[in-house]
């Protein structure tokens, strides 16, 4: 389980001053009241960006692990919050996602880019029409595009900022920005008849 270690800190800086052994757990979430043998269990790296560490607690009744992910880092996604809005950014700004892919990711194949952005692009867009919705202050005046909170909010990047004005929300907001689940995409409604194996009907 995935839980906020709320710091302005960059990501390098995170890195520099090794803030990981600053995290702090006291008590178990699974239970506040105590009794369980909840320990620290050590830190996991992340592949990227190199060096990072994720300080890390394990309750053992519990059969749980807890890990404390700093502001600047996404949530099941590689790299950082100001990562993934800039390339929603270069997304945006380019004349097609193909245009965008050949720049962004230029070291894989173009469907596998594009399916690489566009899940970018659906957790972010889903995440600010849940933040309008759970955020009143939000709701008379922002669309849900990242251009529309960054004028909302009068902030250069809105994800890291959202994320504190969100707190009480993560565990429901979908990554890279929260910790719950990752919502599913609709499915075409749109059937198509498959007939049955076996021999041609007379």
């Amino acid at each position: 389980m995935q839980l906020r270690f709320a710091t302005n800190l960059s990501v390098d800086q995170y890195i520099k001053g090794k803030a990981w052994k600053d995290a702090e757990l006291n008590h178990c979430p699974l239970h506040p009241q105590g009794g369980c043998k909840f320990a620290g269990h050590g830190t996991y790296s992340r592949k990227f960006p190199d060096g990072v560490k994720i300080a890390r607690w394990y309750c053992p009744d519990g059969h749980a692990t807890f890990s404390m992910l700093p502001d600047c880092l996404s949530s099941r996604l590689p790299g950082t919050l100001i990562d993934v809005e800039t390339v929603i950014n270069q997304i945006k700004s380019s004349s097609s996602q193909e245009a965008a892919a050949d720049i962004i990711r230029q070291d894989i194949c173009l469907p596998g880019a594009l399916r690489w952005m566009r899940r970018r692009l659906f957790l972010i867009r889903f995440t600010l029409i849940l933040l309008i919705e759970l955020l009143p202050s939000l709701s008379e005046n922002c669309q849900p595009t990242l251009s529309s909170f960054r004028s909302v909010l009068g902030i250069e990047f809105v994800l890291p900022h959202c994320r504190k004005l969100a707190s009480l929300y993560l565990d429901v907001l979908p990554p890279p920005l929260g910790f719950g689940p990752r919502p599913k995409a609709k499915k075409s409604k749109k059937s198509y008849f498959q007939h049955q194996t076996g021999t041609d009907p007379p």
